[in-house]
């Protein structure tokens, strides 16, 4: 099955062609015909299963068929966790409605940068991109009305939640119109995302892709047994070694990714750290240049890293392991995509050893452990 046969428009057709985007994943066969009927959607897929696409390629069809909105009056809301996320969403937005026959305003708002420029620059947005604090925000100061809403979208519903904005999505809610059209995307199917789903979704066309259908297989999974002390110089060897030129490696404390990243440096390889200490600017800035090549490795904590998504990252090193298997699958999940192969290794200190087992086991995949020790490299 091809784009075309999902009822997409000819002009966006012309856009994901120029995009190289081929077949469409199981995810957006399923969303973007159920969207254009306007019908309520339940779907339950993890990231990189071409989700974004699937909410954002129908969305514009639907708009590009009405005249441009009152100014200030929203009529398509995406609540997404994180601000990576929102600039994410922004940028396929744009990507994809590049021929259509009028322009779709896009924008994304978030905290931790002045909210100032962003109330001037609402003016004619159609597709709005916000975290809950910052929408609320601008709902506080009457930058924007959301009473003309016609298409509510709350992307990553869980990690929305885990996050501690539960308040905010039921303040943001109660200001809707009820007369909506409803897309909530998740992971997981927790507790809170249940409810969430009863009081949101009307009678919605659920669409579930599991883990698996994300081509693990494609992930190449390895891991080194080495002292704590031994990582960092093991990390530049596989490096240099591999002439690796684009790397993600996670750790688990924004004090261990400065670390870490700062030893690249001095040692020749250009690295920067991405975590929730470093200013939006300073992170889409890293973000900007690692998917251009300009940075080999981006050293990041996993929360910060929640809005990356890149879709031929070759490598993934687990510096130091995750707290859950959940959060290890989400972290290798970030290479193999797009059909493309992907490595993931973890370096495991005898401290973690018994973690590691633990994170395999509920995966499911033994992964063979190397001695680090017994490979030639310089401390």
């Amino acid at each position: 099955m091809n784009f075309s046969s999902l009822g997409l428009s000819e002009r966006l057709i012309e856009a994901i062609n120029k995009a190289k985007y081929e077949n469409p994943y199981p995810i957006q066969i399923q969303a973007i015909p159920a969207i254009l009927k306007k019908k309520d959607i339940l779907g339950i897929a993890p990231t990189g299963s071409g989700k974004t696409a699937s909410y954002v390629l129908p969305i514009l069809q639907l708009l590009a068929e009405k005249n441009a909105p009152k100014d200030r009056h929203i009529p398509v809301l995406v609540i997404v966790p994180t601000r990576e996320l929102a600039a994410q969403v922004q940028q396929v937005v744009k990507m994809f409605s590049e021929f259509l026959p009028r322009r779709i305003k896009t924008m994304a708002v978030f905290g931790g940068v002045s909210i100032n420029p962003q109330m001037i620059n609402l003016h004619g947005t159609e597709i709005l991109v916000a975290t809950p604090g910052r929408l609320l925000d601008l709902l506080s100061k009457n930058a924007i009305q959301l009473d003309e809403l016609q298409v509510l979208v709350l992307d990553e519903a869980d990690k929305v939640l885990n996050l501690g904005f539960k308040l905010e999505v039921d303040e943001i809610l109660s200001r809707l119109p009820k007369k909506r059209q409803n897309i909530l995307f998740s992971a997981t199917m927790e507790e809170e995302v249940e409810k969430l789903i009863q009081k949101l979704l009307h009678h919605p066309i659920k669409i579930e892709i599991e883990q698996d259908k994300i081509a693990p297989e494609l992930i190449a999974q390895s891991a080194y047994l080495v002292p704590k002390e031994y990582k960092g110089p093991l990390l530049r060897h596989l490096i240099r070694e591999g002439n690796w030129q684009q790397v993600l490696v996670f750790t688990s404390s924004i004090r261990m990714a400065d670390n870490v990243a700062n030893k690249l440096k001095k040692h020749g390889i250009e690295a920067v750290a991405f975590h929730g200490d470093k200013s939006q600017g300073a992170r889409t800035d890293a973000l900007t240049k690692f998917k251009a090549g300009k940075i080999r490795v981006l050293v990041a904590t996993d929360l910060a890293a929640r809005g990356i998504d890149i879709k031929l990252l070759p490598h993934v090193i687990n510096y130091e392991l995750p707290r859950s298997p959940k959060d290890y699958i989400h972290r290798i999940g970030r290479t193999g995509r797009a059909g493309s192969e992907g490595e993931a290794i973890s370096l495991v200190s005898e401290e973690e050893e018994h973690h590691f087992k633990v994170i395999q086991k509920k995966m499911g995949r033994w992964v063979d452990l190397i001695d680090a020790m017994n490979i030639d490299f310089k401390l």
